[in-house]
């Protein structure tokens, strides 16, 4: 029998096995996908929000605790734990140099990743080696690792973990941490979640994931049904729009469109239905997402003009390129009469200032709605283009309440050796919203608590044994 085992494979789950080696226990994770398509959605990252009182290597300036609280606040409206979200942000600040003794490496943001040189430190080469440096860390420590190895049942007496089931197969435990992922990739749930809007369509029929196809939430389902203590809206999630012709997993964040903020954007009836410059991007994009999936046929329309081009990320594919405004209607299929008038009144509207990307600028609208509160200027300047737009889910924010000790909670009374980190765990913090980099805070922090607790509570249970 293990000590400590450890149902997952992604950022949360290989902090828990490091974490509980170190502390001397010994650790069996499980990681349902191949090899080759290990470490969940953590493979698809590529930075960590991280509290700093002073610059820090690849960090500039500072980013103190209340900032990041008020960030934070900001994008949930409300709809978070401000006692696990402050132990969140400061378990951001202090987490790096414990993650660099296990191989990754961090570097300055790209030029393309705007507004986030203060806040955000990006993992050199990506969420793939950072999930590859701590699995190669966690195998030289000992820690048992198995592939195609998908949990599907848990063994519980009384709040208490005993085993978990892989089909038939019976692996006992002294502790348990679960970070096997939400449910984003299984299509039911997101359909029954999402349910039939007012125009009779599924929304969830169109979204793309984002990330791994490998999470079902088998294990988050079953924990709901043993009567866990859930937390969350399973409607909201880490939503985002992405390109339309991205595929139906792992798209990553290639197929994100970061030039929102540049244009407009416009749904299938040609007409704009948000703010494109409400705030910087890594505090809206995320809101995308779900705005395009309130759209007719879930789906919208990025559109800039050369003025544009160079001043964001560029996606994987190229946008649709027009020399004229009716030219783009035609290629994106959108009508060319009220998409001419859209632009015309957006282009009347524009109060150019001046223009400053890297800043709140006051290059605003006025007698138009929606407004753009920044960033507003003419689409004039030829070539034109569009990029179509459709809901990208990146995880969902169901899941299981805990306490900061990341214990799984039973009407309000906290296992004593099963614990919760990552996706699993989130909608704790993340009742709604999104901002950039937070996913991997909640998976780093709560996956490096649980895997401490649960080696606490097999050493425990070892010596309770050895005394009597």
């Amino acid at each position: 029998m293990v000590d400590v085992l450890v149902v997952g494979g992604g950022n949360a789950a290989l902090c828990a096995a490091l974490m509980a080696r170190e502390a001397g226990a010994s650790v069996m994770l499980l990681e349902a996908a191949p090899r080759e398509w290990r470490g969940g959605n953590s493979q698809h990252t590529r930075n960590l929000r991280c509290m700093h009182d002073a610059p820090q290597d690849v960090l500039i300036e500072a980013y103190p605790e209340e900032e990041y609280w008020q960030d934070l606040l900001k994008v949930t409206g409300g709809q978070t734990d401000e006692h696990l979200a402050r132990l969140v942000i400061r378990e951001s600040s202090t987490c790096r140099d414990w993650m660099r003794r296990h191989g990754v490496n961090f570097q300055p943001p790209l030029s393309g990743a705007l507004h986030v040189a203060r806040t955000n430190a990006f993992f050199m080469g990506g969420g793939k080696a950072l999930v590859n440096a701590y699995y190669r860390s966690a195998e030289a420590l000992g820690v048992q690792i198995r592939y195609n190895a998908p949990v599907d049942s848990l063994e519980l007496e009384d709040g208490r973990f005993k085993a978990a089931y892989i089909g038939d197969e019976r692996i006992e435990a002294r502790a348990c941490v679960l970070a096997a992922g939400g449910f984003e990739s299984n299509r039911e749930w997101l359909r029954e979640a999402w349910g039939q809007n007012e125009r009779g369509e599924w929304p969830a029929d169109n979204f793309l994931i984002r990330g791994t196809r490998f999470n079902m939430g088998v294990l988050l389902k079953f924990m709901l049904d043993a009567g866990a203590d859930a937390i969350g809206d399973p409607s909201q999630s880490h939503c985002v729009a992405i390109d339309a012709r991205a595929p139906l997993y792992d798209g990553g964040i290639c197929t994100r469109i970061d030039c929102v903020s540049l244009g407009v954007v416009v749904n299938r009836d040609a007409v704009r239905f948000y703010d494109e410059g409400e705030d910087f991007w890594p505090k809206r994009y995320a809101i995308w997402g779900r705005l395009t999936a309130m759209q007719p046929g879930q789906i919208a329309y990025s559109i800039i003009d050369a003025k544009a081009i160079g001043r964001f990320m560029p996606p994987v594919f190229p946008g649709v390129k027009a020399d004229t405004l009716p030219e783009l209607a035609e290629k994106l299929g959108l009508d060319p009469a009220t998409f001419e008038q859209t632009l015309r009144d957006y282009n009347a509207s524009c109060r150019v200032g001046t223009f400053d990307h890297t800043a709140l600028d006051d290059c605003h609208t006025e007698g138009v709605t929606p407004a753009k509160t920044h960033w507003a200027r003419p689409i004039d300047t030829a070539p034109f283009y569009g990029y179509a737009l459709r809901p990208g889910i990146t995880f969902t924010y169901l899941g299981l309440k805990v306490d900061d000790t990341a214990a799984v909670r039973f009407n309000g009374v906290p296992s004593d050796n099963l614990f919760v980190a990552g996706e699993m765990m989130a909608g704790n913090v993340l009742g709604k919203g999104y901002t950039a980099g937070v996913g991997m805070s909640i998976g780093t922090a709560f996956g490096r608590i649980a895997g401490t607790q649960a080696a606490a509570a097999a050493c425990t249970q070892t010596l309770a044994k050895s005394t009597t």
